[in-house]
């Protein structure tokens, strides 16, 4: 699969912006960005995956630090792994907050705790900078195709500010509330799509056990009730014991993770979630770590 599509760009002014991560999601989000006629400065940790993105999209630049990608940009993009490294990449004498000029916006697309989104917010406002929590939905296959979901938190003028370049790898890009905010919401999108491939994995196993031609029920109830983005990308591949593609198990335990330890805060119940993060952690323990999360069937058989 090529690491980023054609797609029809919105026609604006174009930005310099830097891009911080190029792992399965920022590496075509970032390639989104200088298909849409911006100027891009990326910046990896390992320097071979910023070479290699160069040369798939001549005429940009990466840097050594990421604060020296952010130098001059108007807005800086970032999609790195959890909240140690995002605060890595953000903080510090080399971090891309010390290289952001002031007035400038930064958007993180990773997907990470609502109170590092908020500890980033403060940080960026005592320097005359506006952040925004930006998690995504849509996995490899929407970042390849710039249909990705992103879920905002944080000032309406800097939302507003962001949206127009963000649309290049975009389908939807929508303001949820004050910073914090779209991770929270990135936190039920998990929640739901936790009980929903555990539901696909139990109904498909049984429909085996059965003796039923599962890809002809899931045709049927696909038409129905219980159809879902589970069912019609997933279902049919789960019959076929193939799991090679996808969100990784281990970043659907990270973020669950980040639901329970929300949950406990705010009081909220998530019984179901809990139970599902265990079931991964089986999969885990199988050898499953870096399969894609319909391998939750795998226990079943």
């Amino acid at each position: 699969m090529p690491r980023t599509n054609p797609k029809t760009y919105e026609p604006f002014a174009p930005t310099k912006v830097a891009f911080i991560g190029l792992g399965v999601m920022g590496y075509p989000m970032a390639g989104h960005l200088a298909l849409a006629g911006h100027h891009v400065t990326v910046y990896n940790r390992n320097p071979a995956k910023a070479k290699e993105w160069c040369a798939e999209f001549p005429g940009h630049a990466s840097a050594p630090t990421p604060r020296e990608a952010a130098q001059g940009a108007d807005m800086v993009f970032c999609c790195v792994g959890n909240d140690n490294d995002l605060r890595a990449v953000m903080l510090g004498a080399d971090g891309a907050l010390a290289g952001t000029k002031n007035g400038a916006l930064l958007i993180d697309h990773t997907t990470a705790s609502a109170d590092v989104a908020r500890e980033l917010f403060a940080a960026a406002k005592t320097q005359g900078v506006h952040f925004v929590d930006a998690p995504v939905s849509g996995g490899e296959a929407g970042a390849i195709n710039g249909m990705l979901t992103v879920m905002c938190g944080g000032e309406s003028a800097a939302f507003e500010r962001a949206k127009p370049v963000g649309m290049a790898f975009s389908k939807a890009f929508t303001l949820m509330g004050d910073s914090g905010a779209g991770q929270l919401t990135k936190m039920v999108n998990q929640i739901c799509i936790a009980g929903l491939v555990q539901g696909l994995s139990e109904g498909v196993a049984f429909g085996q056990k059965a003796g039923l031609n599962m890809e002809q029920v899931l045709d049927v109830i696909g038409k129905g009730a219980a159809q879902s983005w589970q069912m019609d990308n997933r279902g049919k591949t789960m019959v076929a014991d193939k799991f090679d593609f996808g969100f990784a198990v281990d970043w659907m335990r990270k973020d669950l993770g980040l639901v329970i330890d929300e949950a406990k805060r705010n009081g909220a119940r998530v019984p179901v979630t809990a139970l599902v993060d265990q079931f991964y952690a089986d999969v885990q323990a199988m050898g499953g770590n870096r399969l894609d999360t319909s391998s939750l069937i795998k226990r079943l058989k």
